[in-house]
């Protein structure tokens, strides 16, 4: 009976935890639909920003500042969590750049670095050709052709014919909910908590 009992309270344990755990993913996908009610126009140029918590003006970003103001939502800090890795780990980082250091003001808004950490940090999920192995809150990045990287958030949204997840991005009209998830060439597929 003890056995069982114990048994009982484990499964109940980890079906908790597998239920909180898909409760921030669902929260991170509702986070990133809600930036799609701000207006912002598509601005990559360089900003001197706070640290910690840092940001661009509300009103200018990127892809990744979709992915960082998600996150940011939920009470997690990526300009700091990346810079805090890049500092201790610099050489396992992209040198895309030519930086001999990290810079707390971009280093977060690069899609390779938001990648690398991701992979470091997170899960390194499978890139396939089935919307359904896209779940809301998972991170994918893309190539885009060109040397020109991009990444977006899965929501829990479908597309018009119930085969894709939307995607949450900002590829130069702002930020925007769109049925892109197979539109660019998928180069990473992302869980970070």
């Amino acid at each position: 009976m003890k056995r069982g009992l114990l048994i009982l309270i484990l499964t109940s344990l980890s079906i908790g935890f597998f239920a909180q755990d898909g409760d921030f993913y669902k929260r991170l996908s509702s986070a990133a639909i809600e930036l799609t009610n701000d207006k912002v126009t598509y601005d990559p140029r360089y900003f001197t920003i706070p640290y910690p918590n840092g940001d661009v003006p509300a009103d200018k970003g990127v892809c990744t500042d979709v992915v960082i103001r998600a996150y940011r939502k939920l009470g997690i800090d990526l300009q700091q969590k990346i810079h805090l890795d890049m500092r201790a780990n610099f050489s396992k980082y992209p040198k895309n750049w030519g930086l001999k250091g990290t810079d707390r003001n971009i280093d977060h808004r690069r899609v390779p670095n938001q990648a690398l950490f991701f992979s470091r940090f997170g899960t390194v999920l499978k890139i396939s050709d089935k919307g359904s192995d896209y779940l809301p809150g998972d991170i994918v990045t893309w190539d885009l052709g060109g040397g020109i990287n991009h990444i977006g958030i899965v929501t829990d949204r479908m597309s018009r014919d119930n085969k894709r997840p939307l995607i949450v991005h900002n590829i130069g009209r702002g930020q925007v909910l769109e049925d892109c998830l197979f539109s660019f060439k998928i180069t990473g597929h992302y869980r970070y908590k």
